[in-house]
């Protein structure tokens, strides 16, 4: 009797799982200050997503060049400059820039049509 074959849909079920598990784990570790363990954690969660070819969740941040798991206020500091996020990692220096036009353009139309009423 041969072994079971896993779908690959149940594969990647699995290892979103045991992802954000990780990710959990590692975001309570840099909170209270383990920062080596929460850099492990995140190394994990991302051989695991690789080895499965499943993505990192777009709510989870982590610095890609330190793998540490971001917590503002903690080791890293988020601020708004220029119509961008900017992310700034604490541990290693790094900036992550991100754009929200689309938020502020939700704004000015709302506040448009306000206007016209």
């Amino acid at each position: 009797m041969g072994k079971r074959r896993i779908s690959s849909a149940k594969m990647r079920e699995i290892a979103e799982t045991r992802m954000g598990i990780l990710f959990d784990l590692a975001v309570r570790e840099a909170s209270s200050g383990g920062r080596e363990r929460s850099r492990r954690y995140v190394h994990i969660a991302r051989r695991i997503g690789m080895r499965t070819r499943t993505q990192v969740p777009k709510n989870i941040r982590y610095c890609k060049s330190c793998l540490s798991p971001m917590v503002p206020g903690a080791n890293c500091r988020v601020r708004l400059r220029n119509g961008r996020v900017c992310i700034h990692c604490l541990d290693c220096d790094n900036i992550k820039r991100m754009p929200y036009l689309k938020e502020k353009r939700v704004n000015d139309r709302e506040e448009c049509d306000e206007g016209t009423a």
